[in-house]
């Protein structure tokens, strides 16, 4: 978290009201303004990542016109920042109106201090992580491998391999779980080769039937089988000077793991029904979503072919061992996918965020790839709640889940207890040692039901 993000715009036309305000939130850089004009001219000229804007301003206290107006000005000219509206009475039917013009959220007067720092406080971590999503999506001209979102090191040294294994023409056998984005890396190794300008061809062992998948892989003559009415290339020669996938080569019937062995010896194919044998020049990379070495030695794999096709072995983490990965990946697929649609601009709600990087995705990639999608068509307004993933209580809550989850609150809780007892009980001094506010301190203090006994220094400090 860094400090320049953390600077809050209060706009109220009460002084009373905005010393309040401005006390509550110890730590934070706060500007103050107390109507329309003097509110988009401080955001424009020194913009704050959260913005906690009253209705009624001046010269209509009694009605909303001025402070929808100054919402809708500050949204447009500082899209990212998060807008808490305050209603009083007479402008609570206005709330959902201040959300679809773009408010992160809305709060109904009178004020609750501790309320209010919650609050901006969850806005400020989604600001934060959201800056972070679009610096990193800044620096994807950069990426190791172009088209592959990451932050993650493991993935980072994956990708680092596939660039140094592309560079030799041998063999590279993906191994990883489904939905991990094997292919994606397949081609990478084909992109970043000598083979760039040639054909990638992949074929999917588990998706066709056993019968076919000779034909389909060696080609076949004219009157080999029924139905056989012309010569056709298998995809081994449609790939000649280029690259040819193997997808789920685990799944390669016995019979046709002794072909595919004899052309990666030879470099020659013969069609079925064929008599001639055809010199293919082609780099093989295979993935599958199976432990080939327990295949190996259960006799179920060619230990020769298994060889043969991991020249060079790269394993892809699943998403859930990827942490650093969920949230970004999720950002991109959603904005990927509302410009492919032409729909609205749509983001996700702090608690959507929260369930992504807490969900497990055993699906992985491409399971968080489709919930996306489908949340973005099936979300109500412009923002994407939990339930709109489909990620409810119960899915998110499994064993390994509540068992990180516990341990982050304990060790927050073993932090609080740390600073307050190297501060002496002084919560001014804990949260400055935490790096957090003191209503913030406060309000994790009461989540971990701690007593809360203020010091005779932080009485003063009010």
């Amino acid at each position: 978290m860094t400090e320049n993000l953390r600077k809050l715009l209060i706009v109220d036309d009460e002084p009373g009201i905005r010393r309040q305000l401005k006390w509550a939130f110890d730590g934070v850089e706060v500007q103050l303004a107390e109507d329309r004009k003097s509110a988009i001219a401080t955001q424009v000229e020194s913009p704050s990542s959260v913005v906690l804007l009253d209705l009624g301003l001046p010269p209509n206290q009694d009605g909303p016109s001025e402070g929808l107006a100054a919402l809708k000005a500050i949204t447009e000219k500082t899209p990212h920042a998060k807008v808490i509206v305050m209603t009083g009475q007479t402008e609570r039917d206005y709330a959902l109106k201040s959300i679809a013009l773009g408010a992160y959220d809305f709060y109904a007067k009178p004020l609750d201090l501790d309320e209010i720092t919650l609050i901006v406080e969850r806005a400020f971590r989604l600001y934060e992580l959201e800056e972070e999503n679009r610096r990193l999506h800044a620096e994807q001209g950069s990426a190791a491998l172009p088209g592959l979102l990451t932050n993650s090191p493991v993935m980072k040294e994956v990708c680092s391999s596939i660039t140094r294994f592309a560079r030799a023409d041998v063999a590279v056998l993906i191994i990883g779980e489904s939905g991990t984005g094997k292919e994606l890396l397949a081609r990478a190794v084909h992109n970043q080769s000598g083979r760039a300008e040639g054909p990638f061809v992949a074929i999917n062992c588990a998706a066709i039937p056993e019968n076919l998948l000779e034909s389909e892989l060696f080609g076949y003559e004219k009157g080999a089988f029924t139905g056989a009415h012309r010569t056709t290339p298998g995809k081994i020669e449609q790939a000649s000077h280029g690259t040819l996938f193997l997808d789920e080569i685990g799944d390669l019937p016995m019979a046709l793991q002794a072909k595919l062995l004899r052309f990666l010896q030879e470099r020659k194919v013969e069609r079925v029904g064929g008599r001639r044998e055809i010199d293919v020049d082609i780099r093989v990379v295979s993935a599958t979503n199976k432990n080939v070495e327990s295949m190996v030695a259960g006799q179920a794999f060619r230990e020769d072919l298994y060889f043969r096709l991991g020249e060079a072995v790269v394993s892809v983490p699943p998403l859930r061992e990827r942490p650093e990965d969920k949230v970004l990946i999720a950002q991109h697929f959603l904005e990927a996918w509302l410009g492919e649609q032409g729909l609205p601009a749509m983001r996700f709600s702090a608690n959507a965020l929260a369930a992504i990087s807490q969900f497990d995705w055993p699906g992985n990639v491409r399971e968080l790839q489709n919930r996306v999608k489908r949340a973005a068509v099936s979300a109500e307004d412009s923002l994407i709640e939990t339930a709109d993933l489909g990620l409810d209580a119960k899915q998110g809550a499994d064993a390994t889940l509540c068992t990180l989850k516990e341990a982050r609150q304990r060790a927050e809780a073993q932090a609080i207890n740390n600073a307050l007892l190297h501060a002496d009980g002084n919560v001014t001094k804990a949260a400055k040692l935490l790096g957090v506010s003191r209503p913030t301190l406060y309000q994790l203090m009461r989540e971990h039901h701690q007593k809360i006994e203020p010091s005779k220094d932080d009485v003063a400090a009010t």
